[in-house]
């Protein structure tokens, strides 16, 4: 019977923000904003960082590559929630629905080993500047970055694999995209192995790089303590606190999500928690990381002025 509504299964049903439902307008309007001004940030971003030779260093490196990663992170999700709010129940073909929580998960978790690598970059600069071009090497901000993309691959094949082989008794997905607990919902028969299985690749891919993370900072805050310059350790706390508290967000948002059982699911929450992940994170992480640099913010000024002579 099982293997009947596993192979009856062409397609599921997103039901989105079901629960509210006057607010869809509103809901549309702002998050297309924010989907919109975040695609130009990250855009701007990248147009900066390659024209500007200056900003040719591993900090910037990584800077790219974060920017790229919140494009394709929000892509893969936002145009599918947008299109739920504006036709309701919206259909999703099963492999679409593999593919999509596929790449969700493959750009989410290197995300998350990307911004360890970002804060490690940080660490070797404050707290060792002498060796930082030894160590922050071509190659080694290379291997970091290939390292966080082939990490999102293991871990969005192992849920992929492993939620769609299994047989669904359902087809009515409670969320606006195809997020791995809602989909242990649809399942037939005991779900815990899979239960236990979200929770391990988790801890290893959210809490090993948050760990790191923090390590860095507490490495970086205790060197910026020894800063003579009153102002200088203040410029420099304010620098760390707003990554902390973008980077935090991110990754505590994502353990709420998937350290717990699947009995404590609960859609409405879940679904507001699930927007600070895929929309509110890539919308700061340009805007505190990049923007509020002021050698990029020269770069754009330099870039304009260009274009103002051209």
């Amino acid at each position: 019977m099982a293997l009947e509504n596993h192979t009856a299964v062409s397609g599921f049903i997103l039901l989105g923000f079901s629960e509210f439902h006057d607010l869809h307008l509103l809901l549309f309007t702002v998050l297309l904003s924010l989907y919109i001004l975040t695609l130009m940030a990250n855009t701007l971003i990248i147009v900066i960082i390659n024209a500007d030779h200056t900003l040719h260093t591993p900090m910037y490196f990584f800077l790219t590559q974060l920017s790229c990663l919140e494009v394709c992170y929000m892509s893969v999700i936002i145009p599918k929630m947008l299109e739920n709010m504006l036709v309701g129940k919206l259909g999703i073909s099963f492999v679409g629905c593999a593919m999509q929580m596929f790449f969700f998960l493959f750009f989410g978790v290197a995300e998350c080993f990307l911004l360890a690598a970002m804060a490690f970059d940080r660490y070797v600069a404050i707290c060792n500047p002498l060796r930082y071009t030894a160590i922050m090497s071509r190659s080694v901000c290379g291997k970091l970055v290939v390292g966080s993309y082939a990490c999102g691959t293991v871990v969005g094949l192992v849920h992929t694999i492993i939620t769609f082989s299994s047989p669904f008794c359902g087809l009515l997905i409670n969320h606006f995209f195809c997020e791995i607990q809602p989909l242990l919902e649809l399942l037939c028969g005991d779900t815990f192995l899979n239960e236990v299985q979200v929770i391990v690749v988790a801890m290893f891919a959210i809490m090993v790089p948050f760990l790191l993370v923090l390590l860095s900072y507490v490495c970086i805050l205790s060197t910026i303590l020894k800063i003579p310059s009153a102002e200088g350790r203040l410029k420099a706390f304010s620098t760390c606190s707003s990554h902390l508290a973008v980077v935090t967000l991110f990754y505590g948002t994502g353990s709420f999500t998937y350290l717990r059982p699947k009995s404590t699911y609960s859609p409405p929450i879940d679904k507001l928690f699930s927007l600070s992940y895929t929309i509110v994170t890539p919308f700061l992480n340009p805007l505190i990381y990049s923007l509020r640099n002021e050698e990029v913010k020269g770069a754009i000024r330099k870039l304009w002025r260009k274009m103002l002579h051209a």
